[in-house]
């Protein structure tokens, strides 16, 4: 420990937290900024599968087609992401039940309203600084920190994602191409094969 003037100096252990603190709301927004990029990325693999017909297709009466699903996530990110941190998530030109209405879009039309969605929402949380983390945002006049309400969306949009890869699937069968390691070759990937 440094000495001045005959007393022994204490650390500054203020700083300390508050460096480390730093480092991990950095680490946080990076990791939570290639996530979403990642499930991203899945949608459009699985998009890049598809035909223009398969946009529309619908399970069953109670399920969403995927390009419903893109409807709703871009509705999602608008409302959210747009002024995040001064208003509230829920805005009121938001038509959520709209989203989930057929709407005949075709595929450059639904390529659109994805990329708009991502675009805003990618924006306002690359914006973001450590410091903004700890404030208080609100979601249908819900108080989160601007931690959690990342989180929420962490959950949220790759649970549409794994959707729209269902989808994707059902509909390719034989003719999908593995988005991630194929069955059958988990030991290949083990070995970096």
């Amino acid at each position: 420990m440094p000495i001045k003037g005959g007393k022994i100096q204490q650390p500054d252990f203020k700083n300390v937290k508050c460096t480390a603190m730093n480092t991990a709301s950095k680490e946080f927004l990076a990791t939570a900024i290639k996530r979403l990029k990642y499930y991203k990325e899945l949608g459009e693999k699985t998009f890049a599968q598809l035909e223009e017909k398969d946009f529309h297709f619908q399970p069953n009466e109670a399920s969403n087609s995927i390009a419903v699903i893109i409807q709703h996530l871009k509705g999602n990110m608008l409302s959210r992401w747009t002024h995040f941190l001064s208003e509230d998530g829920e805005k009121p030109w938001r038509d959520r039940d709209t989203e989930f209405e057929f709407h005949d879009y075709s595929r450059l039309q639904l390529m659109d309203l994805w990329n708009e969605g991502w675009d805003c929402f990618l924006n306002s949380i690359q914006s973001l600084g450590e410091d903004d983390l700890m404030k208080t945002i609100y979601i249908r006049k819900e108080p989160l920190s601007v931690m959690d309400a990342i989180n929420r969306q962490l959950a949220h949009y790759p649970y549409h994602i794994g959707q729209i890869v269902y989808i994707g699937r059902l509909l390719r069968d034989s003719e999908w191409k593995n988005l991630s390691i194929p069955k059958s070759r988990s030991a290949h990937s083990k070995r970096g094969k």
